[in-house]
């Protein structure tokens, strides 16, 4: 019995969502996006509520459920309000720099790092240390998130790297020498 699936999925004003065959489409103000559904599952849609159908004696259609459940509903709130990542440049002459769908970043390598960005990701860099992606797709913008923290990782000794605004890094002491 999933918890997850039996919440229903509220549709704000603006939002559309349509169905053809075991694909669903969500188009907002932000853009569009489709999802196909698979086969245990079924999604169901009254006035301005989407609600999850599944067998709940198969353990596969169960373990489906929430999951769809919570792809569409993401889908609806990227569509209508879109998510945000932000990200933090920490480290002795770290920058970034916005040159139209590219992200310029100086990572203390011998060469500047340029990242391009997929159509759906905007960029906004408010100082050269910040990176603020948007985008109406979760996955997407988690992965470029993603690729751009993997350029250098915060290491826990002095903490240096791309981060994101949110996460905590545990440091550790540096080795002490014991010698006699």
């Amino acid at each position: 019995m999933s918890r997850v699936a039996n919440n229903p999925i509220n549709i704000p004003a603006g939002v559309t969502v349509s169905f053809q065959g075991s694909s669903v489409k969500v188009t907002g103000a932000k853009g569009e996006l489709e999802f196909l559904v698979p086969d245990t599952v079924s999604l169901n849609q009254s006035e301005q509520e989407i609600t999850i159908a599944y067998d709940e004696e198969s353990k596969q259609s169960n373990t489906l459920a929430g999951t769809t459940r919570a792809l569409v509903n993401n889908m609806v709130i990227g569509v209508s309000q879109g998510f945000e990542k932000k990200l933090e440049l920490r480290g002795v002459g770290y920058k970034a720099k916005l040159n139209g769908k590219s992200i310029e970043l100086t990572l203390g390598f011998s060469h500047p790092v340029i990242y391009q960005l997929p159509d759906e990701v905007e960029a906004e860099i408010p100082t050269q240390t910040e990176i603020i992606l948007r985008s109406f797709n979760k996955q997407i913008l988690g992965q470029v998130a993603a690729e751009i923290r993997n350029y250098r990782r915060p290491e826990p000794y002095k903490g240096k790297g791309v981060r994101y605004s949110n996460e905590y890094v545990k440091r550790k002491e540096a080795k002490k020498s014991g010698g006699k």
